[in-house]
């Protein structure tokens, strides 16, 4: 179910692209997704706590920074950096971890999203802006995203005593829909917007060779990481925090490089870096499964 559940919202995604009212509906999915599904399963993950979890933020965001800085001194180019670094956690992260390692990484893949997200809300501004960016307008946009938002009321619902309650099953019963809603629309967006996108096989090969790159970089930091940073639960979470090395782009950055920019080129990165990560996870979750 895991793995069918993705594919028929692909699928479904894939159809409705060719409706008349797809471009309304893939704007209703998508905020569905980021300020209802996603956020649920935040609070409900950060509310039952699980050791481990801000080690797993604090790598998430470390290693985005890493990579935006590694790869910006490697193609001299902001933009492309950032495509490399800010990885589409949330229509595709979630979905795929899901599928390759079940509902028990839920916590896992929460807290490398909330780091990822953070990192993006500060350095995608600041990458595809052509003026400085006040700090001030940084900080705000970081409190007020869904994540963030999510941590606080989080808080609020520990400061309550809400994970002291013996009887909570109404509170699981919408944890439960809410991850069944971000798998599916989480991959529904993505054929839906897929299926509108123009991509070269010359887009494509560019992508495998950087990807190559990334999963190469992946597996250091991930080996390093696992021999010599205290991770509680590393032995369980190894596998997923290589995942984030073969994520695409964020989708949002061509939004934001449209606004700031009055460009595109991100585009073509997303796409192809798109169809070559759909490659990569497939693959990884083939290796997963026969080791």
């Amino acid at each position: 179910m895991a793995l069918l559940l993705p594919i028929l919202g692909f699928l479904c995604g894939w159809g409705l692209a060719l409706t008349p009212f797809s471009s309304h509906l893939k704007g209703l999915l998508s905020k569905l997704l980021a300020q209802l599904f996603i956020p649920i399963v935040i609070i409900y993950n950060m509310v039952f706590y699980q050791s481990g979890s801000l080690s797993l933020m604090v790598f998430s965001f470390s290693v985005a920074v890493l990579m935006f800085y590694l790869f910006q001194f490697i193609f001299k180019d902001q933009l492309r950096a950032l495509c490399m670094s800010y990885v589409n956690l949330a229509w595709l992260g979630f979905p795929f971890a899901l599928a390759l390692f079940g509902p028990e990484v839920s916590a896992a893949m929460v807290a490398l999203y909330i780091g990822g997200s953070v990192f993006g809300n500060i350095w995608a501004i600041t990458a595809v802006s052509s003026t400085p960016q006040p700090v001030s307008t940084v900080i705000k946009k970081v409190v007020l995203s869904p994540p963030v938002c999510a941590l606080f009321i989080a808080l609020i619902c520990r400061i309550w005593g809400v994970q002291h309650l013996q009887q909570h099953q109404w509170i699981d019963v919408i944890y439960s829909v809410a991850k069944v809603g971000m798998s599916f629309t989480g991959m529904c967006v993505l054929g839906m917007w897929l299926q509108q996108t123009q991509v070269c096989l010359a887009d494509v090969r560019r992508s495998g060779q950087v990807f190559f790159m990334k999963i190469a970089f992946g597996g250091v930091i991930c080996s390093f990481t696992y021999w010599f940073i205290p991770i509680e639960n590393i032995e369980q979470y190894i596998g997923v925090m290589f995942l984030l090395f073969c994520l695409p782009p964020a989708a949002n950055i061509v939004a934001l490089e449209t606004h700031y920019q009055g460009t595109g080129k991100s585009a073509q990165y997303i796409a192809s870096g798109t169809i070559v990560s759909c490659i990569v996870v497939t693959l990884y979750g083939v290796i997963l499964h026969l080791v």
